[in-house]
């Protein structure tokens, strides 16, 4: 990594964040074994002040998810209008995105089944989250099964459920209203696309003010867990990113898998094709920093044409996101565990589904702005609390980077995936073995 990007590390929001969990876990395990009364008196309000910055984060969530979702379906309508290809790489995209929810769901119990979190260590992160976020697990992590979870789809009052966080039954009201919005006229349809555009680049702006007072926020909530359960939550936070980031890891070994099976091409071929690519993902941690050396070694070493590799690998780092269910239902399934809440099939479900819908809307968002435009959503769906999610936010740098890493490497796969005989018929004029 150069020194500008280190530079630019150490004055980044993400850095700030960071210290200040540390700071907060810290200040308030260093004044457990003191009579600083003065501290314990004022907690109370140090963690109302953090329940606030929380509570204006969630106010954003529900109109940000349904505008995103709008916009995101009538672009992605407009995209499978443009032709052939266009169709094929969004089935293609649809495909690879439901397989990789169900793998989530899968490798997300799995872990935590093999590896669980620690019952004492979990008490002790949750140690910070006031009892007011605690009582918020919603009524679908105690549905009675597939039938209850059904009925929610299509409440009688979208408005009621979305006051009540019905966010299955709003997101799903969204991708109809969003369809519904491909069928009418062009001249409205396209002012309307432009209304839900323009309310969710407004929601986007108040999440970044919202953002500006993370540190302040993270702290307020370190704080608490410091001074009751002291440095120990660091072994948590730390099970947390290992989960977490081995979900990934087992994404993108499936996706060499895939690519070798249904892209009809060598592993090794592959692997080589995409290393460079991933390079630049990690130093970048942006797919669209690394779309330039994608269309390159697509064309090149997959034996892609450049047409085909100029259509669908930017619609892919418009449009698709395979990383992003893996790694939020990841973040779900633990807060499930760390509350001590069953989960259901209903509620499983439900998980999924709001998880496909938010990697679609999602897109193009920034770090910090996704994490919670995403997980919040999918939380909600499943009935869990937020309260913890901004101390996971801190340490979301380390997941961050596998999320780039498998966003690309499921961008190239896709592409060779789309190209199918196209690419067989110029990979001997273009790749040397």
């Amino acid at each position: 990594m150069s020194q500008s990007r280190i530079a630019a590390f150490f004055t980044s929001l993400s850095f700030f964040v960071i210290a200040a969990l540390v700071a907060g876990v810290v200040v308030g395990a260093l004044a457990q074994g003191t009579q600083a009364s003065w501290l314990t008196g004022s907690l109370g309000v140090v963690e109302s002040l953090g329940q606030v910055w929380l509570n204006a984060l969630r106010m954003t969530v529900i109109p940000l998810v349904f505008s995103l979702l709008v916009t995101g379906i009538v672009s992605i309508a407009d995209a499978a209008a443009t032709g052939r290809i266009a169709v094929r790489s969004l089935v293609v995209f649809g495909v690879l995105l439901v397989g990789a929810t169900v793998y989530a769901i899968l490798a997300g119990l799995g872990l935590l089944a093999v590896w669980p979190i620690d019952p004492e260590a979990g008490r002790g992160l949750l140690a910070g989250v006031t009892t007011e976020s605690l009582t918020t697990v919603g009524e679908a992590a105690r549905t009675d099964g597939l039938r209850a979870f059904l009925a929610s789809l299509a409440p009688a009052n979208v408005i009621k459920a979305a006051a009540d966080d019905g966010v299955l039954a709003v997101v799903v009201f969204a991708v109809a209203f969003g369809f519904a919005a491909t069928r009418i006229k062009t001249e409205l349809r396209r002012p309307l696309a432009g209304f839900f555009e323009a309310v969710a680049e407004t929601m986007v702006v108040i999440v970044h003010w919202v953002l500006l007072a993370a540190p302040f926020g993270v702290f307020a909530l370190a704080l608490g867990v410091g001074l009751r359960a002291g440095l120990g939550v660091a072994g948590t936070l730390a099970h947390y990113v290992a989960i977490v980031c081995l979900s990934q890891i087992g994404l993108i070994l499936i996706i060499y898998v895939v690519a070798v099976v249904w892209g009809r091409i060598s592993l090794a071929r592959f692997a080589r094709a995409v290393a460079p690519a991933q390079v630049v993902a990690v130093s970048t941690q942006s797919s669209l920093a690394s779309l330039p050396v994608m269309i390159e070694r697509a064309r090149d070493w997959l034996g892609v044409p450049q047409t085909s590799a100029g259509l669908v690998l930017p619609l892919a780092v418009a449009v698709f996101r395979i990383t992003s269910p893996v790694a939020n239902l990841a973040v779900c399934l633990y807060v499930a565990q760390l509350h001590g809440v069953e989960l259901s099939l209903g509620v499983l479900i439900a998980g999924g589904l709001t998880a496909i819908a938010v990697s679609i809307a999602s897109v193009g968002l920034p770090g910090q702005v996704s994490f919670f435009a995403a997980i919040g959503p999918i939380c909600l769906a499943m009935g869990l609390p937020l309260g913890v999610l901004p101390l996971l936010l801190a340490v979301e740098v380390i997941p961050d980077i596998f999320r780039t890493v498998g966003n690309v490497t499921a961008d190239l796969a896709a592409t060779r995936i789309v190209a199918g005989e196209d690419g067989d018929e110029e990979a001997a004029d273009t790749v040397t073995e």
